[in-house]
């Protein structure tokens, strides 16, 4: 079984075949999925999807691009909404330097009050890092002490990914390990303890090669996994085993509630 740890399902390019993608994704060994929390309103649609699909699992939270738009009365209601049975973490959040759609001094104080929420409500994080690595592992360090979490979409360096996991944070591979641009991104695939190590998507972005220029969808998590596989010389179902085992672990997930296709 394999499960897409980080997807967002809700968005509009999935709207006209949802269910037919959902269908594809449960062909190909996908177990379950994680639909993130972008903004407000996709947090909702993440709680709405998840008590739709049974394999579906939501995440709330505002992505870094949307801070600005953050109001002082959005962090009690994701702390509300984390009491939901299928809420299982608090994302995605972070830093984005490489668009700065929203300003740096507030990206980083909304962060922070998203990590309050995480620590108040007891939920793990999913964290979003585009070229700001040096303020992301600054932050965790001063003010994620006591919480876990994932860095989606892993993008920095080893020695970054070393100071990741000492802090007790699980590292997730998407998409581009299947780029020719890949770089250091295999090496480090190859490096990261298995039980720290997830797949994900992205979705609809980041879609792996060979399907590039198409919209990414759940079922490619497994071209994903194959390429992580290969990179650590093991078979592609122990490495789906592991990664889901280390989901269910992260995100409080029955994995005995997840169907096997």
């Amino acid at each position: 079984m394999l499960f897409d740890s980080h997807a967002h399902i809700d968005d509009e390019r999935f709207e006209e075949d949802r269910d037919a993608v959902l269908a594809r994704a449960r062909e190909n060994g996908v177990a379950g999925l994680i639909n993130i929390g972008a903004d407000m309103n996709s947090s909702r649609r993440s709680i709405e999807l998840a008590a739709r699909y049974a394999e579906v699992y939501a995440a709330v939270g505002n992505h870094p691009h949307d801070t600005a738009a953050v109001q002082p009365g959005d962090y009690d209601q994701l702390a509300e909404w984390t009491a939901q049975p299928k809420v299982v973490a608090i994302g995605e959040i972070g830093l984005d330097y490489y668009y700065d759609h929203s300003p740096r001094d507030i990206q980083q104080q909304v962060f922070i009050r998203h990590l309050d929420v995480a620590r108040q409500t007891g939920m793990p994080v999913i964290i979003h890092d585009r070229d700001a690595h040096g303020d992301i592992m600054r932050i965790l360090k001063s003010e994620g002490k006591g919480l876990t979490g994932v860095l989606h979409c892993y993008s920095g360096s080893m020695e970054m990914a070393q100071e990741v996991l000492k802090l007790g944070f699980y590292i997730s591979i998407a998409g581009p390990i299947t780029f020719k641009n890949a770089a250091k991104l295999p090496e480090i695939a190859a490096a990261v303890p298995l039980e720290r190590l997830l797949v994900e998507t992205d979705c609809p972005y980041l879609t792996p090669h060979p399907y590039r220029g198409k919209r990414n969808e759940p079922a490619y998590v497994r071209v994903v996994a194959q390429r992580v596989a290969e990179v650590r010389r093991m078979e592609l179902e122990a490495l789906a085993e592991a990664t889901t085992q280390n989901v269910c672990r992260l995100f409080s997930i029955d994995a005995g509630s997840l169907k096997k296709e």
